[in-house]
């Protein structure tokens, strides 16, 4: 186990010790399960939501356009 320090503003804190409590957790408890919640739930696509983006001939097309405008250094950072 780890032990991992961090500053939060205040406003960010309350929300963090509201949420916390509200669950009967402790704040580091609370942390680490609302960050697990995020990166199951957030980062990763279930296969039917995968399937419904692979059949979007569109959305495919300007992925990888994108893509290959990146790999070509055809982009301007705003």
């Amino acid at each position: 186990m780890k032990t991992v320090t961090m500053r939060v503003d205040d406003s960010v804190y309350k929300m963090i010790k509201i949420a916390a409590n509200g669950q009967k957790r402790n704040i580091s408890n609370f942390i680490e399960f609302a960050t697990l919640q995020y990166l199951t739930s957030v980062q990763y696509v279930d296969n039917d939501e995968m399937n419904e983006i692979l059949r979007d001939k569109a959305l495919i097309k300007n992925l990888k356009d994108g893509l290959n405008d990146l790999e070509n250094g055809n982009f301007t950072i705003v």
